[in-house]
């Protein structure tokens, strides 16, 4: 039986109508789930970038790439798990604070090179970047304050070199 990994696919495609919907619909239609999916125009506005995680072995991981190459909107598809890549997440984290500990909650988001954006009187909002393990480990050092809400953008990554 073939391991299952997590596989970082960039689809360089037309940016059109509908694009987007048939990408993932190919998916469901596989019954393959998308773990992140992050899209946005490149320095060309016809042309977008689909980041896109997927778990699954590697004949999982032929399937969706010849399937993808199928659709015309594709015009190039790049497995970045297996170069050398870098990978990043955006992510918002609300968390209660009070003013005993406001300044503790910023002392430890400054460790995460974590950003405050919005201070409230029973709430602060953290703006935080980096690869999945830094963020979950963030959340994680913010748990016992407790989090209200996370807002997370999924993996987006480029190539090295």
């Amino acid at each position: 039986m073939m391991k299952k990994e997590r596989h970082v696919l960039s689809i360089t495609v037309e940016n059109y109508s509908g694009t987007l919907s048939k990408v993932a619909g190919l998916f469901t239609r596989r019954g393959y789930n998308i773990d992140t999916l992050n899209v946005a125009e490149t320095m060309d506005p016809g042309i977008s970038r689909i980041t896109v995680t997927v778990t699954g072995d590697e004949e999982v991981l032929e399937q969706i790439t010849k399937q993808l190459n199928k659709l015309i909107n594709v015009i190039k598809i790049i497995d970045l798990t297996a170069k050398q890549s870098i990978l990043r997440e955006f992510m918002f984290l609300k968390i209660n604070c009070n003013k005993e500990n406001r300044s503790e909650i910023i002392q430890l988001a400054t460790v995460f090179k974590g950003k405050t954006v919005d201070v409230a009187a029973k709430s602060i909002t953290i703006e935080v970047t980096g690869d999945e393990e830094k963020n979950n480990a963030f959340i994680e050092l913010m748990r016992p304050y407790g989090i209200i809400e996370i807002v997370r953008t999924g993996l987006t990554a480029i190539e090295r070199g």
